[in-house]
């Protein structure tokens, strides 16, 4: 799997949440199909087949981008 840029994972996370909300307060053709689509995408971004495995992914993700952003903040503090 190709890694996704931190940005655009973010992006597609708020857009599946977004479109999750919007269908489970008022479903409507249009709902369900954005949300068809941001999961799609999510899994697809992610190399999942479902969206709990796609959410577990991009959970795994972001922990990852954290902690390579701890680190470089980390040296920066010590290199000044």
């Amino acid at each position: 799997m190709i890694r996704p840029a931190e940005k655009e994972l973010r992006a597609v996370l708020a857009r599946f949440a977004q479109a999750r909300i919007e269908h489970d307060v008022l479903p409507t053709g249009h709902t369900s199909r954005v949300l068809e689509d941001t999961t799609y995408t999510l899994c697809v971004m992610t190399g999942a087949r479902t969206p709990e495995q796609a959410l577990r992914t991009a959970d795994s993700l972001l922990a990852q981008y954290a902690e390579r952003t701890s680190a470089s903040r980390e040296d920066e503090t010590l290199a000044a």
